[in-house]
């Protein structure tokens, strides 16, 4: 398991019944997780559930919402090494970061400081890109990076991140488009990538209405990539919190495409977080790596 446990302003206190009890900086949250099938007896749990700030609560007829115990900000600044990160509530259970990828900032980012290519000549394309934890970890370790996302707001989120770790002056180059035409223009323009980094929803819609469903559309995405890797490229990385997509599906993808064409070693397994209290560790899905030798 790739494990994320470096953190020091995260934490997953406790995990019980569905519910993950987490703390981000001074924040205690409650959120609902599926993979947390088991149940901790009360006497066992963390006498930090009852200290929770806010709890997300699911709705039966679809959605949620935040019921907050305490005040708490509108906001507030989390860090991972030398990375600043923007926290807040949103809606659907989330807070704007998925702490678990930080077992792969580490990773790219140690192949991107040990490549021996000048600083800003490793250039990374980072597809639904989010709020841009990997963003920041690749232009963090001195690459370019294109960061592209269909939602204008979480392109804004992540200038945003980038002013809070000092990264602003960074090249760094912020897309709002639908993810495949963006690769098929970049083709077409010629622009070469030697890292490649994407966590694809299960189910999205881009921002002309383009509807993505991954086990349609991953392989082609993949397929189109490839023509615009560099001829030495470092990395491929894709992150997936989908069942149906397991990690042979993946192995398969990997071998008919970039193991055909450069070689190279994959290695896939789930992704991780350790659970505080009982020692356990919650799967967050899985990420497949590829790396050329």
């Amino acid at each position: 398991m790739f494990l994320s446990d470096k953190w020091k302003d995260y934490e997953l206190l406790d995990a019980s019944d569905g519910e993950k009890l987490e703390r981000w900086g001074d924040v205690i949250l409650l959120r609902p997780d599926p993979q947390i099938v088991w149940t901790v007896s009360e006497a066992d749990k963390s006498k930090l559930w009852r200290a929770a700030d806010a709890r997300y609560d699911r709705s039966h007829t679809g959605g949620g919402s935040w019921k907050t115990f305490k005040k708490l900000p509108k906001s507030w600044t989390i860090d991972y090494r030398e990375l600043k990160f923007g926290i807040k509530p949103m809606g659907f259970k989330h807070t704007g970061l998925f702490p678990e990828q930080a077992a792969n900032w580490d990773w790219f980012s140690d192949i991107i400081k040990n490549s021996g290519r000048p600083k800003n000549e490793v250039n990374v394309l980072n597809l639904f890109a989010y709020t841009g934890g990997a963003t920041m970890a690749a232009s963090a370790a001195g690459a370019s990076v294109c960061h592209v996302d269909a939602a204008k707001g979480m392109v804004t989120w992540a200038k945003e991140n980038a002013v809070l770790s000092g990264l602003d002056e960074r090249p760094i180059r912020y897309i709002v488009d639908d993810v495949k035409k963006f690769v098929e223009r970049e083709f077409r323009r010629g622009r070469k990538y030697d890292g490649i980094i994407m966590d694809p929803p299960s189910y999205g819609r881009g921002p002309g209405g383009e509807v993505w469903k991954i086990e349609n559309e991953l392989f082609g995405l993949i397929e189109s990539c490839l023509n615009v890797m560099s001829d030495n490229p470092l990395f491929f990385l894709v992150n997936s919190y989908t069942t149906g997509m397991s990690g042979n599906v993946m192995s398969n993808i990997y071998k008919l495409t970039l193991c055909k064409k450069f070689g190279g070693e994959i290695d896939i397994d789930e992704i991780g977080l350790p659970v505080t209290n009982g020692g356990l560790v919650l799967p967050c899905g899985y990420s497949a790596r590829w790396v050329k030798r």
